[in-house]
C-alpha cells in the first residue's frame, strides 16, 4: 500500500475527532516510530510503499486512534525534557506543565546548591520523569522517588535504566504516615518535589476522553470535599523530613492555587512563590524551610 494513501485514510477516519494538523502529527509521529521515515521523506519518495505486515500494523493504529488511544501508550513511549520516557496505563502520560516544575528546580538547584550531593525525593513518579530528569540533570544528586503502585514503580525502574541513573525507588502510601516515618526514619531532603492527584471529580466534565478512558485515575482524582489532602500530608511531610533552606516543589490545581500556598504558610514556610506555567495558570507552588 502507497504511504501516501494510508495518509487519505487517517485523515479520512480521524480528522473530525482530532482536527487535520493532528492527525498529521500522529502520522509522521508513527512513520518515524515504525519506519524510522523522517517526515521530508514523504516527500521525496511520493510512491513509497508498505508492506502487508507495516499496512497492519498502521491500520491498528489507526483503530486505537479511533477509539482515542494516546498516541503515547499506542507506541509505548514519549519524550520529557528531551529524555525517552516508556509508559503504560499504569503511569499518567508527562505534561509539558511537569517539564515546567522540573526546569525550575533544575534553575533553583544551579542558584542554590551548597552541598556537594543533594537529597532530592520525587513523591508519586509515576513513570518518574521528574525524578529521572532530576537525576540525569543534576548528576551529583542521590534522588529518591516513592509511589503507592508497584506497577508505576516498575515502568519507572525501566526508565531508570533506560536513561542510565541511579535512582532509590519505594513503595510506600505518602498517606500512610507510620509507614513513612519507618522508611525515613533517618533520611532528610534538600528538595522535596511533588506532583500528586489534584483533579477533583466536578472537574472530569473538563477532561478529554482519551485522558478519562485511558489513564490511571488513581494518579488523577480526588475527592471534591477533600481535594488537598496529598497536598496537606506532603506539606506535613516536608516539615519534618526537609533540612533548614531545604525547598518543597508542587505542580498544583491551577483552581486551588491561593488554598494550596495557604498550607506553605500555616506551615511556617518561608519565600513562598505561586507561578504560573506558560499558559497563564496558576500551577507551580514553592517554598523554602525556616
Amino acid at each position: 500500500m502507497l504511504l501516501k494513501d494510508l495518509q487519505h485514510i487517517f485523515h479520512k477516519e480521524l480528522d473530525a475527532v482530532y482536527g487535520k494538523e493532528e492527525v498529521d502529527s500522529f502520522f509522521f509521529i508513527c512513520t518515524e516510530h515504525y519506519l524510522d521515515l523522517p517526515r521530508f521523506q514523504l516527500t521525496l519518495q511520493p510512491e513509497f510503499t508498505l508492506n502487508k505486515s507495516e499496512t497492519n500494523t498502521f491500520f491498528k493504529v489507526l483503530e486505537d486512534l479511533t477509539q482515542q488511544k494516546p498516541i503515547q501508550y499506542i507506541l509505548g513511549e514519549t519524550e520529557f525534557y528531551g529524555l525517552p520516557f516508556k509508559v503504560n496505563e499504569s503511569v499518567l502520560i508527562p505534561r509539558p506543565e511537569t517539564e515546567e516544575l522540573v526546569d525550575l528546580i533544575i534553575r533553583s538547584h544551579s542558584e542554590l546548591s551548597e552541598e556537594s550531593q543533594p537529597k532530592i525525593l520525587d513523591i508519586g513518579t509515576g513513570s518518574g520523569c521528574v525524578a529521572i530528569s532530576l537525576a540525569k540533570y543534576i548528576p551529583d544528586a542521590k534522588v529518591y522517588a516513592l509511589d503507592v503502585s508497584d506497577k508505576a514503580l516498575e515502568v519507572a525502574k525501566q526508565n531508570a535504566k533506560l536513561n542510565k541513573v541511579e535512582v532509590t525507588f519505594i513503595e510506600a502510601d505518602i498517606l500512610n504516615k507510620t509507614s513513612l516515618d519507618l522508611v525515613f526514619e533517618y533520611l532528610e531532603f534538600n528538595t522535596i518535589v511533588s506532583n500528586p492527584p489534584y483533579v477533583r471529580n466536578l472537574e472530569k466534565a473538563e477532561i478529554k476522553p482519551n485522558v478519562l478512558d485511558n489513564e490511571p485515575h488513581l494518579a488523577l482524582f480526588v475527592e471534591d470535599d477533600n481535594p488537598l489532602q496529598f497536598y496537606k500530608a506532603i506539606t506535613n511531610f516536608a516539615v519534618n523530613n526537609l533540612k533548614l533552606k531545604g525547598e518543597l516543589f508542587f505542580e498544583i490545581n491551577q483552581y486551588l492555587g491561593n488554598d494550596t500556598k495557604q498550607l506553605l504558610v500555616d506551615a511556617n514556610f518561608e519565600a513562598i512563590e505561586l507561578l504560573k506555567d506558560l499558559n497563564g495558570n496558576d500551577r507551580m507552588l514553592k517554598g523554602r524551610k525556616k
